[in-house]
């Protein structure tokens, strides 16, 4: 049995835990394993570890709740629990569920590569994720990086990209850096949208439990039980590749996304992606997973369009 102590700091005891406690009763309720107390300005938890993260992630969510309306109802209570409970999603869950979304659509894996993946991180601590557009590769990815936060493997998320200009000048869009490359980050965004609701991934952003950046921004820092996600790391020089490689502190995962035939580099520039597959393929405990057109899950078109461009590819002659 584990022990941990909220304090409750300028909230009225009586409106918060509500009359006779029935609050703190309804919580109880919910995790009969577990003994919540409220011992005057504190609450007491026992349990198991696993109920004592939710449980305390539901007191900060009613914490949160009151500050904003002044007040917390039993329904108030059961609606955190039932939103908490719902967000648990084991490792072996049933129909390739990754996790609930927004309006608690379930987001599967679709294709056997896709089931790959998700394994190849369960077992791995790095993963490289290769593969044409489209594959899902970023979105699984992502997926899972919420997931672990979500069951409370990890403390943080950090998601990002290369500065690279694809056909386009950085230099003539405003702002800073970060700025800057945010347009090029949408597709995390629209992910990380479809998968944690509005109000709480603000809360995760502002408090930088989520955390979406230039790849810039990871020089000289450890990062400590945090999920990392590199993406398009196909335009990642190889001095970047190692930098971002050796960020990686204890407790902590990273999945590597990229695809070979779409860099953005100048021609005499080699790709940090392909050197790390190259270099680093005989290392134990770094999955590899590879992902082709039969993986496409966006229009049917899609992988018509990949394979095509793929067999013209295969056409040109070797210089």
């Amino acid at each position: 049995m584990i022990e941990k102590t909220i304090t409750l700091e300028n909230v009225p005891l009586v409106e918060f835990l509500g009359a006779g406690n029935r609050n703190i009763d309804e919580l109880s309720s919910a995790f009969p394993k577990s003994r919540i107390v409220s011992r005057g300005n504190e609450i007491l938890i026992k349990g198991e570890s696993g109920d004592i993260n939710q449980i305390t992630d539901i007191l900060h969510s009613l914490i949160d709740h009151f500050h904003q309306f002044g007040k917390v109802t039993e329904e108030n209570v059961r609606g955190y629990i039932t939103q908490e409970k719902q967000d648990y999603v084991p490792d072996d869950s049933p129909d390739g569920i990754v996790l609930y979304g927004t309006k608690g659509t379930p987001i599967k894996m679709k294709t056997a590569n896709q089931r790959r993946l998700v394994q190849a991180v369960i077992d791995n601590d790095l993963v490289f994720a290769l593969g044409p557009a489209g594959t899902g590769k970023t979105y699984v990815s992502v997926a899972m990086a919420v997931k672990a936060l979500k069951n409370k493997h990890v403390k943080k998320i950090i998601i990002t990209r290369p500065a690279v200009e694809a056909g386009e000048n950085l230099g003539f869009l405003p702002g800073d850096l970060k700025e800057k490359i945010d347009p090029y980050l949408r597709p995390i965004y629209d992910a990380l949208n479809d998968m944690i609701p509005f109000e709480k991934l603000q809360y995760y952003m502002e408090r930088e439990i989520i955390e979406i950046a230039p790849l810039a921004y990871m020089r000289g820092r450890t990062l400590n039980n945090a999920f990392i996600l590199l993406d398009e790391a196909q335009n990642t020089t190889p001095m970047q590749m190692k930098m971002f490689l050796t960020r990686m502190g204890p407790d902590s995962k990273m999945i590597v996304t990229g695809d070979a035939t779409q860099i953005d580099l100048p021609p005499n520039q080699r790709s940090g992606l392909a050197e790390a597959v190259k270099i680093l393929g005989h290392v134990k405990g770094i999955g590899f997973v590879e992902l082709n057109e039969k993986d496409v899950v966006r229009h049917k078109l899609v992988r018509d369009i990949v394979d095509a461009y793929q067999q013209h590819i295969g056409k040109q002659p070797k210089s």
